[in-house]
C-alpha cells in the first residue's frame, strides 16, 4: 500500500525562467489545501545534498505567508544551478583527473532522512531527467516543464517562453530606428541553444530580414544576398535574428569553451562571428547586440504567470490522484499528464514543415539555405 502524502518538497533546477515563482506559489497553495506541508529545496538538490553551505536551512518550510506576492517576480527564491547533477557528479580523484559519480541513491537517503514523501520537480531536459531517475528508485515525483528555449518534447509549450519572445520582439522594435537612421546592418543574438524556437518567433514577430538558427545550417553569402537585395530596393538597413547555437551548413559552431566533465558546452560568439562576416561581404556597418541572459529576467508574462499557476496546481493535483513518473504538460485541450521517460532526453526542434518557419518564408525573411 503506497503511503499517504504528508510532506513534499519543491525545487528548480537550470536556468532561471520568468514563471518559476509562480509555479513555487501554486504548489505550495495547492499541496497546503490537502494538508500537505511543502519544503522548498534550495539551488536546484544543493539544499539538501550539501546542508553545510546554507546556516538558514538547504531545505524550509515554504508556507502561504513566504509565498504570498511573488507570482509576479521573476527569478525563483529557491534559487537554482544547472551545476553539480547528481547522476553525473563531478570528483576531483587523488591523480588530479576527474571523474563522474551516480549520486542518487545518496540523494533518496536525504528525501527518507527529512521525511519527504513526494517531489515536484521543476525544470528542463536536465532537471526531469534526473527526476526521472529518481521515479525508477522509488521517489514520488511529478516534473513541471520549464525552459525559455521552448525545446521541450510533449508539451505545446513552456512557461518563460513567451516572455522572453516578447522582450526580444521588443528589442528588435527598438533596433529597426537606429538601424534605418543609421544605415546599418543589427545582428541580435539571443538564446537558443539547440532550438530556434525564440529567433523564430521573436525574428517573424519583429520584423527581422534574416532568421539563423540551429535546425538550418546557413550560408553567410545567401545572407548577404538579402543584404543587398534589400539595398536594391531602397531599404538600406538590415536586421538579423540569431540563435546562439545558430551553425554554418558546414557544422561550424561557436563555443566559448568545450564540454568537460561536470560540465556541458558554453555556446557563445556567433553573432559577432556573423557581423563580423556580413561587415566583410556587404562593406557595411555591422553592429551586434547580445540579449543574453536579459531574456531570462523580468516579470512573467500574463500567458506564462496562468501557465505557470496552472502546472503547479496540476503537478499537486497529480500527486494527490497517485500519479508519478509523469511532467505536467499543456496539450490542445488543457493541461495532461505524459510519463518522465517520454520526456527525458528529447529535445522538441523546430520542425522544417512548420506553420510559422512557412510564414518566415512567405514573408521573404532568409534563413540562410
Amino acid at each position: 500500500m503506497t503511503k499517504p502524502i504528508k510532506r513534499i518538497a519543491v525545487c528548480t533546477g537550470g536556468g532561471d525562467a520568468p514563471g518559476l515563482n509562480a509555479v513555487i506559489q501554486s504548489v505550495v497553495i495547492a499541496s497546503d489545501n490537502l494538508g500537505w506541508q511543502c519544503y522548498g529545496i534550495r539551488d536546484g538538490f544543493n539544499g539538501i545534498m550539501f546542508p553545510e553551505r546554507y546556516p538558514e536551512g538547504g531545505v524550509y518550510r515554504l508556507t502561504r505567508d513566504k509565498v504570498r506576492g511573488i507570482g509576479h517576480l521573476g527569478g525563483t527564491i529557491l534559487g537554482t544551478t544547472n551545476k553539480g547533477n547528481p547522476l553525473h557528479f563531478p570528483v576531483n580523484m587523488p591523480d588530479g583527473t576527474v571523474r563522474e559519480i551516480d549520486r542518487s541513491d545518496e540523494l533518496l537517503t536525504y528525501f527518507a532522512t527529512h521525511e519527504i514523501d513526494a517531489l515536484v520537480s521543476i525544470g528542463g531536459d536536465g532537471s526531469l531527467t534526473i527526476a526521472d531517475a529518481l521515479h525508477q528508485k522509488g521517489l514520488r515525483v511529478v516534473g513541471v516543464p520549464k525552459t525559455i528555449d521552448n525545446d521541450l518534447d510533449k508539451t505545446l509549450t513552456t512557461f518563460g517562453f513567451d516572455t522572453a519572445v516578447g522582450f526580444a520582439t521588443e528589442c528588435l522594435d527598438r533596433l529597426h530606428s537606429t538601424a534605418e537612421s543609421h544605415q546599418r546592418v543589427m545582428v541580435v543574438e539571443v538564446m537558443g541553444r539547440y532550438a530556434g524556437w525564440i529567433a523564430l518567433h521573436a525574428g517573424i514577430a519583429g520584423n527581422a530580414h534574416a532568421i539563423l538558427i540551429p535546425e538550418i545550417g546557413f550560408d553567410i553569402d545567401k545572407v548577404a544576398a538579402k543584404i543587398r537585395e534589400r539595398e536594391t530596393n531602397g531599404h538600406l538597413y538590415s536586421i538579423v535574428m540569431v540563435a546562439e547555437g545558430a551553425q554554418a551548413k558546414d557544422g561550424h559552431r561557436e563555443l566559448v569553451a568545450p564540454a568537460e566533465v561536470g560540465h556541458a558546452e558554453r555556446l557563445g560568439g556567433i553573432g559577432e562571428h556573423i557581423a563580423q562576416a556580413l561587415g566583410k561581404i556587404t562593406g557595411k556597418d555591422t553592429r551586434v547586440v547580445v540579449l543574453g541572459h536579459l531574456l531570462r529576467g523580468g516579470s512573467p508574462t500574463s500567458f506564462d504567470r496562468l501557465a505557470a499557476l496552472r502546472f503547479g496546481a496540476a503537478a499537486v493535483r497529480g500527486l494527490d490522484a497517485g500519479q508519478s513518473g509523469v511532467m505536467v504538460s499543456l496539450g490542445v485541450n488543457g493541461v495532461d499528464y505524459v510519463t518522465l521517460e517520454e520526456v527525458a532526453g528529447h529535445i522538441r526542434n523546430v520542425p522544417m514543415d512548420c506553420d510559422t518557419l512557412q510564414t518566415g518564408h512567405d514573408l521573404g525573411i532568409s534563413f540562410g539555405d
